[in-house]
């Protein structure tokens, strides 16, 4: 048995609520869009769309009284909180920004993968001032949404890289889920709703401070303790 590598080949990241907190961006337009329709759009609602597909989240807000396809849905939605990220900023998760330049200048290669639409990731994207990503999968660049492994493999397809290497950093169960059904080794930092009992390798509470060092160590205890089981 060859030796393996203590650190990560690769770290994939969700974007909504990982790496940045657009879901109040979402909510807003979520009630916006319902509300312009005389239906009622409360925070429990929108809670149930945290980490969910873009069309499954349509489908809810069509049932919710928005008399709109689900694509129309999708994109409205989108060019609502495109919008909001450039007149409001993007709002960075405590510590995301500092964790992935530090993975930039530790060589461990980096991917986005969200399911929100290719067009919005790539606007998050070019407003950091770094080159972050090495590769971007979005929503529209699958046939399978979260929780299914999907999105997850097809990044590690595209840094040729297996995806025993690599670790995904997820705030949502949906996202966890699909992490875990691919292989990686998943990592949780809640945000909006709890992660616990849903099988994470590992809960953190916040990305504040952590380094790559922190994920290479993470993921050296990990595969030592596959090695010996």
């Amino acid at each position: 048995m060859g030796s393996v590598s203590s650190k990560p080949r690769a770290v994939l990241w969700d974007m909504d609520g990982t790496l940045v907190d657009t879901e109040p961006y979402w909510m807003a337009a979520e009630t916006a869009l319902v509300e312009s329709f005389g239906g009622t759009w409360t925070h429990e609602d929108a809670l149930r769309l945290v980490g969910s597909g873009l069309l499954d989240s349509a489908i809810i807000l069509q049932d919710a009284g928005v008399d709109m396809e689900p694509e129309a849905i999708v994109s409205h939605l989108t060019d609502a909180v495109q919008q909001a990220l450039r007149t409001q900023g993007v709002p960075f998760r405590p510590g995301a920004r500092e964790l992935l330049r530090d993975l930039r200048a530790a060589d461990i290669r980096t991917g986005l993968v969200t399911m929100s639409l290719r067009r919005m990731a790539l606007d998050v994207v070019d407003l950091i001032d770094f080159e972050a990503f090495d590769v971007v999968v979005a929503g529209d660049d699958v046939d399978n949404p979260k929780p299914h492994p999907e999105p997850y493999l097809q990044a590690a397809a595209l840094l040729d890289v297996d995806i025993a290497e690599v670790v995904v950093i997820e705030d949502s169960p949906t996202g966890l889920r699909a992490g875990l059904a691919s292989g990686a080794l998943t990592l949780g930092v809640p945000h909006i709703v709890p992660l616990d009992g849903l099988g994470a390798h590992q809960l953190w509470p916040t990305l504040h401070l952590r380094g790559a060092a922190d994920i290479a160590e993470l993921f050296g205890a990990h595969t030592t303790t596959e090695a010996t089981r």
